[in-house]
């Protein structure tokens, strides 16, 4: 099977390759895309992939809540998939505010909701396990049936301190996340 790993960062897209580059007996082809970030830059991209069998859209998110109060399977680094994706944006004084898309989940992992917004999202009055981003709603607008979502939690909000967000992911593998794609398609 040809599988597309899209990626909004070119972090993101070298750290699935580091991954991919320490998995000896893979079952699928890979090709790892950078979209680049935010809602226009997927879309972009998703119109422009090559002959793919599975797109998967995997970046860093940020999770609401904070880490030492949440499960195990929610901490710094965990991949989750993203069931449920809903926008929320205030652009140029226009709000909009799409209905939420759902999918059923694609592997064994904890799923969560998606908020994208085309703002960095600051407020604390959001759901705990609320993932943020700027690209689910689209992709999940766009993809095919067989496509999906996977997140690596990244930073929790609302953040306690100032972060710089690249220190905060450099030791962030997603090995687990490439084992858990290869293995169950």
């Amino acid at each position: 099977m040809k599988i597309i790993i899209l990626t909004p960062m070119e972090i993101e897209q070298e750290k699935v390759q580091h991954a991919l580059s320490r998995m000896p007996d893979l079952k699928h082809t890979y090709d790892v895309v950078v979209s680049g970030i935010g809602r226009e830059s997927l879309a972009k991209a998703l119109m422009q992939l090559p002959h793919h069998d599975v797109c998967i859209l995997m970046g860093f998110a940020a999770l609401v809540g904070k880490e030492k109060e949440l499960p195990a399977q929610f901490k710094l680094g965990k991949p989750i998939e993203i069931t449920n994706a809903s926008l929320y944006g205030y652009e140029g004084g226009l709000f909009e505010n799409g209905k939420a898309i759902r999918s059923e989940p694609k592997l064994t992992i904890s799923c969560l909701s998606s908020l994208t917004s085309d703002k960095f999202v600051r407020t604390t009055d959001l759901a705990e396990l609320t993932v943020v981003n700027m690209e689910d709603y689209t992709f999940m607008y766009l993809k095919k049936p067989q496509d999906f979502i996977i997140r690596i939690i990244s930073d929790f909000l609302p953040h306690e301190k100032e972060i710089d967000f690249f220190e905060e992911v450099k030791a962030i593998d997603f090995l687990e996340a490439m084992q858990l794609v290869d293995g169950h398609l």
